[in-house]
């Protein structure tokens, strides 16, 4: 597979990570903007932020536990000639989840929706890992 190809679904990720920063920067700043939220209730940390900037921030923190396994796994395949069709196809599907969660997370925030979706990419990494491994290890 090119290294575009690879590369792909990773930036896609890293779009994700990235618009939802912006969106919780935006929902923080309306906050503050607004008067709904005053700097000294937030200024030492405490979780003091309006419902919706709250869903957004954790949203955003959010990706950085799954999705690092995902970027160690393609900075891995990648210089050792592993990213294959099946690894590029299970990234997007993995993307797609990632995606998916988040509309879930920052809108209605279902609990049970959010967890089958993020569930199913775990399921979906965990099939990349393992076909990484035995490919690494047994040469398949």
């Amino acid at each position: 597979m090119s290294v575009q190809m690879v590369l792909l679904p990773v930036f896609v990720q890293v779009a994700l990570t990235f618009a939802l920063l912006i969106g919780m920067v935006l929902a923080r700043r309306k906050a503050l903007v607004s008067g709904e939220t005053k700097i000294r209730d937030i200024a030492l940390g405490e979780p003091n932020w309006p419902k919706g900037a709250t869903q957004i921030a954790n949203c955003y923190r959010n990706q950085f536990e799954l999705p690092v396994l995902f970027y160690v796994l393609i900075a891995l395949a990648l210089p050792l000639r592993r990213a294959d069709l099946f690894i590029v196809l299970m990234s997007w599907v993995f993307v797609v989840t990632r995606f998916a969660h988040a509309g879930v997370f920052v809108s209605s925030n279902d609990l049970g929706r959010r967890s089958t979706i993020w569930l199913a990419g775990v399921l979906v990494l965990l099939a990349m890992w393992i076909y990484f491994a035995l490919k690494l290890l047994l040469l398949i």
